[in-house]
């Protein structure tokens, strides 16, 4: 069984999911990153691929992919770091990257080496649907990858059910047509749409991104969907933080009412 499915299945809500940019702060953090957020509970990893058009990042995770490339981060230099994670690292992680460093590395080779680094699923923000259902969902399913599907709150109700019925793991709700970024609390639009959603219904279960950066903003996000997903204030953690364990252990501390219990 995928290790996703797993998770869904032993959780049915308040999930944590985490994403960080690969070789930020220091090029070789990533593992250390990984393991940190495991052991302080966190149910899934996404692992982002910096690239230097990030078109739906907003400024904080614009500047730590850009650190990233600095620091010489690479899709070849990821899966040298990934070998062996598996044998330390046991909850889900799924690569998030763009669609262009993956087209360069080649997409065939890309599912090779993340199913050899025991990832589990594939986030493509700029991968239209049309050509995911041509050319990548039969690659992916043949090593057995899920890639994860992004819906907005102006995907239509007839696009959300052709990307439930054609992908696996679970459906990547971004809360707001703008780019990332932290939020201190949900709209009326916002939580009406996370409802229209829930009322479908779907098959696959959701995650919440984008926003999500308090307790108030996560418990919402689990109100209305399986779990929520943190990204940019977990960056902004690890750049004004001293260390990495640090950055976790105040992420852990700004929520400790709604997760980690």
């Amino acid at each position: 069984m995928n290790r996703i499915d797993r998770l869904f299945k032993e959780k049915k809500s308040g999930i944590l999911s985490v994403y960080f940019t690969a070789g930020y702060p220091q090029p070789d953090d990533t593992v250390t990153v990984i393991k940190a957020l495991e052991k302080r509970g966190v149910d899934l990893i996404e692992i982002g691929v910096p690239f230097s058009d990030p078109m739906a990042d907003g400024p904080v995770i614009q500047a730590s992919g850009t650190q990233a490339l600095n620091n010489g981060m690479s899709v070849k230099y990821l899966f040298r770091q990934l070998a062996g994670i598996r044998e330390e690292v046991s909850i889900p992680l799924v690569l998030m990257g763009y669609l262009n460093p993956i087209m360069q590395f080649g997409f065939d080779n890309y599912c090779a080496q993340a199913v050899k680094c025991g990832i589990d699923g594939l986030i493509i923000p700029d991968l239209p649907f049309a050509e995911y259902m041509d050319s990548y969902k039969p690659v992916a399913e043949k090593y057995g990858l899920y890639i994860i599907m992004l819906i907005t709150p102006e995907t239509s109700e007839e696009r959300i059910r052709l990307i439930d019925e054609h992908t696996s793991g679970f459906i990547y709700m971004v809360s707001t047509a703008s780019v990332t970024g932290a939020k201190s609390s949900f709209s009326d639009d916002n939580l009406a749409y996370f409802r229209r959603v829930n009322a479908m219904p779907l098959k696959n279960p959701r995650l919440i991104g984008f926003g999500i950066s308090n307790k108030e903003t996560f418990d919402a996000a689990c109100r209305e969907a399986s779990g929520a997903i943190i990204g940019s204030k977990f960056i902004s953690l690890l750049a004004s933080e001293k260390t990495i364990d640090e950055a976790v252990e105040k992420l852990v501390e700004i929520n400790k009412n709604s997760f980690f219990q």
